[in-house]
């Protein structure tokens, strides 16, 4: 996947959670919630996954109806929405979610290939204690400090 493809990402899931297993699944859109997302209008934050009746869902996403939408129609800025995946799929899914402290969070939302469908990205996700937070600051911060020092060298 292409970063141009990209629509909306929850970066904050990578930090709160803990991504044991990632999967794609194609979402059921209206045409004014394609033409919002071609716009950009699309968020995660605060959303997540469920599975109903051996249906799964999205539930929070927030969809933004673009400026030039009409009037008339009502629009549903976080209606729920359904995720399409084979019943297999959605099996080991339930499976994961078995285990004590998983959730379904949606991680990104972009397009295919073709740039015809939206897709979902959902990960199978166990919540991070205060410390493995610290941890992942830690790194990220010792990330940051190798390349000041490897640019300080280059400079040098």
């Amino acid at each position: 996947m292409m970063n141009n493809n990209l629509i909306a990402q929850n970066k904050r899931a990578y930090f709160d959670y803990q991504i044991e297993d990632q999967i794609e699944a194609g979402i059921v859109l209206e045409g004014w919630e394609v033409k919002a997302l071609r716009l950009g209008l699309g968020q995660l934050t605060d959303s997540y996954a469920l599975i109903r009746a051996q249906e799964i869902f999205l539930l929070n996403a927030k969809i933004q109806p673009p400026h030039f939408a009409s009037n008339h129609l009502s629009y549903e800025n976080e209606r729920t929405r359904k995720l399409l995946l084979k019943k297999k799929e959605i099996l080991k899914l339930q499976g994961a979610l078995q285990r004590k402290g998983h959730t379904l969070i949606p991680l990104k939302l972009y397009w295919d290939e073709t740039k015809r469908y939206v897709k979902c990205l959902i990960g199978v996700a166990k919540g991070k204690t205060l410390v493995d937070k610290r941890v992942s600051i830690a790194e990220k911060e010792w990330v940051r400090e190798k390349q000041r020092i490897a640019k300080q060298h280059r400079l040098n």
